[in-house]
């Protein structure tokens, strides 16, 4: 098959983006594909700038600055129908972006109308699952119990007296943690506030659940092994995520197999509840008496070396290559798309 990968983009997870595509694009040709990598600002990458960021340490510790990305995408959007393949020139693109446009539905509604078969869900359910709000209100209706939250501005009295403390403050259409922070006490409100407010025009206050991250990756229909990561730091930050010995992910997880099969199934609930197409992964906490609080939905979940999604997938006995190309033949299907 012919497939083009999308990958860079402008968010703040521009990195993780490039070390999720060239990598994707990599395992992809292993199966016998051609295929052609396209950054969504630089352009198409010739073979030799795709195998130095392979070489390269392309994610740092902190991501991109809100003024790096803004100088890089000032005229980003106004060409990205440019780089967007052409009819004729791909059977499928493969999305390896991560936030922003990338991930809120609109290369999703573009590729609609370019009649381009894509990976992952359609641009409603893309765009509904970026929004932890409407996320959130989506699985109470499901029934799928989530943290109580509420959304900025708020008081910190009214804080105090429907959440408690510590709460999580962070972007409400953001992802891979930027602009979250744990706020166990009164007097460090507003700062979060204003910390994750310099991401997003929307700011989430989260009750904390203590305990124990579990995740789900979904493959179409399949629920793949219950991971749990155990970072270094407090909480699962950027750092922790994409810098090795950071974390430790453990899959399948080390809990009580009725569990695991309660989180699998609250997994493909959300998966379903939220209209979401191809995988997915739906991220969990677990308290101390084993209940589970579903956190969110990642519909272009990371691909990197140290990604979540590849190691369930590798506890199911799915190796790299065959899940990119199990993702291509789920977006030829398009099962479930939105």
């Amino acid at each position: 098959m012919r497939i083009t990968v999308l990958l860079g983009g402008t968010s703040m997870e521009r990195d993780v983006s490039i070390a999720s595509g060239v990598r994707i694009a990599e395992a992809l040709r292993t199966r016998g594909h051609e295929v052609r990598a396209v950054d969504t600002v630089e352009g198409p990458l010739s073979p030799e700038e795709e195998r130095a960021l392979m070489r390269a340490k392309v994610v740092k510790t902190t991501p991109p600055t809100p003024a790096e990305l803004e100088r890089m995408g000032h005229d980003a959007l106004a060409n990205l129908a440019e780089r967007l393949p052409k009819a004729g020139e791909a059977d499928v693109v493969f999305l390896a972006l991560h936030g922003g446009t990338g991930e809120d539905g609109t290369i999703q509604a573009l590729l609609d109308l370019a009649g381009l078969p894509y990976t992952g869900s359609g641009h409603l359910a893309s765009a509904l699952a970026l929004d932890k709000d409407l996320t959130k209100r989506l699985l109470r209706v499901a029934g799928v119990t989530t943290p109580d939250w509420l959304m900025a501005p708020a008081t910190t009295a009214e804080v105090r007296e429907q959440l408690g403390f510590p709460v999580i403050v962070k972007p409400s259409k953001q992802g891979s943690t930027v602009g979250l922070s744990l706020v166990r006490e009164e007097a460090g409100l507003a700062a979060a506030i204003a910390e994750a407010a310099q991401y997003d025009d929307e700011v989430m206050i989260e009750a904390y659940i203590p305990g124990r991250e579990l995740t789900v990756g979904v493959l179409g229909d399949q629920a793949l092994p219950v991971g749990e990561i155990i970072p270094k730091h407090e909480i699962y930050d950027y750092e922790c995520k994409y810098t090795a010995g950071m974390a430790t992910e453990e899959f399948p997880a080390n809990i009580p197999t009725p569990v695991a099969r309660e989180a699998q199934a609250l997994g493909l609930k959300a998966f379903q509840a939220l209209k979401l197409g191809g995988y997915a992964r739906i991220d969990f906490r677990m308290n101390d008496r084993e209940m589970l609080y579903c956190l969110e939905a990642n519909t272009l979940p990371g691909m990197t070396e140290l990604s979540l999604i590849p190691q369930g997938a590798a506890a199911a006995g799915i190796a790299f290559p065959e899940l990119c190309e199990r993702i291509v033949k789920l977006a030829l299907g398009g099962r479930g798309r939105r």
